[in-house]
């Protein structure tokens, strides 16, 4: 295993900035693991100041969403590319540098982004988790007056995961009955919002009557707690023993089994996350009974060209100007090694609604 200070050092090199228009700190600290594990590996760290590439934009932190990802980044669900690991995926703030490629400068993508310096914007990137982040322009979005630096982070992957999930995954129309598990977190609520926008009849999953009551103030129209209450039996029960046209499941691996009853013929079932653990391996042929349609994107994916980035990025901005989209953030934590660590234990207990971000400076 290399040695933290020998990562250390090569974190040195690797991180050391090659643009000479602005003196940055040499070092910030950063959200960071030095193994994988429990909440308890957790540890804010002072790293060298991350590399800035001349396709980068480079911003000062001034809030931190925190995902689910994060943890399975800690947890080794998903592999670190070495250690010590900054985590993180989702931040905002203003940019204090622009690109150095001419190329860039002149790409007439970059261009309709309207990038400045002193730009409040939302990063989605890996790594963010620090107090300046450098990241490839097309990562970042520029947000809009009418939306604040924190409703930009307490919605970004959220949001741009339900907007892109809602239409390219399954493509929820007006008349479609679908599911939501999970449907009082930060995703569960947005997706509700944005599937009622188009017309749909929601049921939502959740665990306690504060959450039922969220996700029906939030537009669901049937909750079920699914802590005392039968879900397939409820489910087909409201739907005449049809079962819905889509699932939007984050659970995984402890509602899987349920969904392909719950699915009607020739219905969609899109695996969004896995709070219970990863769906277990399982035959095709499961599938055959109702043409099942079966998915697990992931929202990068979907916006992964600048195109599609600028698309979803615009979207997601105009449904929260227009209110179409609300976020709700459930708490505000420090940005320190126990505020970040109890962010994730209180993300992962189950007993959270909305969004959870820490704030790193004003």
């Amino acid at each position: 295993m290399i040695s933290l200070t020998r990562r250390l050092s090569t974190l040195a090199r690797q991180f050391s900035t090659t643009t000479p228009r602005m003196s940055y700190p040499s070092t910030v600290q950063a959200i960071t693991i030095s193994k994988t594990g429990g909440p308890e590996v957790i540890e804010k760290r002072e790293i060298p100041f991350p590399k800035v590439a001349p396709n980068h934009l480079v911003v000062k932190v001034q809030y931190l969403g925190v995902n689910f990802i994060d943890t399975y980044y800690r947890e080794g669900v998903y592999p670190a590319s070495g250690f010590p690991f900054v985590i993180g995926k989702e931040a905002s703030g203003v940019v204090v540098a622009l690109p150095t490629d001419e190329s860039v400068l002149n790409d007439p993508d970059y261009k309709k982004r309207g990038y400045k310096e002193g730009s409040r914007v939302a990063v989605d990137y890996l790594g963010s988790h620090a107090e300046y982040v450098s990241a490839p322009w097309k990562t970042v979005y520029v947000i809009p007056e009418s939306v604040s630096t924190l409703t930009a982070v307490s919605a970004l992957v959220q949001g741009l995961t339900a907007i892109s999930f809602m239409e390219e995954a399954y493509n929820v129309q007006k008349g479609d009955i679908i599911l939501i598990h999970t449907v009082a977190g930060g995703l569960g609520l947005l997706m509700t919002q944005l599937a009622k926008s188009r017309g749909a009849t929601v049921i939502g999953t959740t665990s306690t009557p504060e959450k039922a009551a969220l996700a029906k103030a939030n537009g669901t129209d049937h909750v079920i707690l699914y802590k005392s209450e039968d879900t397939v039996a409820r489910v087909l029960e409201l739907t005449n023993g049809e079962g819905v046209h889509a699932i939007f499941d984050g659970v995984g691996k402890d509602t899987f089994e349920s969904d392909l009853v719950m699915i009607r013929r020739k219905g969609t079932l899109v695996s969004v996350g896995n709070a219970s653990g990863a769906v277990p391996p399982f035959p095709p042929i499961k599938l055959v009974q109702k043409n099942v349609k079966l998915l697990r994107p992931t929202m990068n994916n979907y916006t992964y060209t600048a195109a599609e980035v600028l698309y979803y990025g615009n979207a997601l901005f105009s449904l929260l100007a227009n209110g179409t989209l609300k976020t709700q953030v459930f708490k505000e934590y420090p940005f320190t090694t126990e505020g970040v660590r109890q962010a994730q234990i209180d993300l992962t207990s189950g007993k959270t609604t909305g969004k959870l971000v820490v704030k790193v400076s004003d």
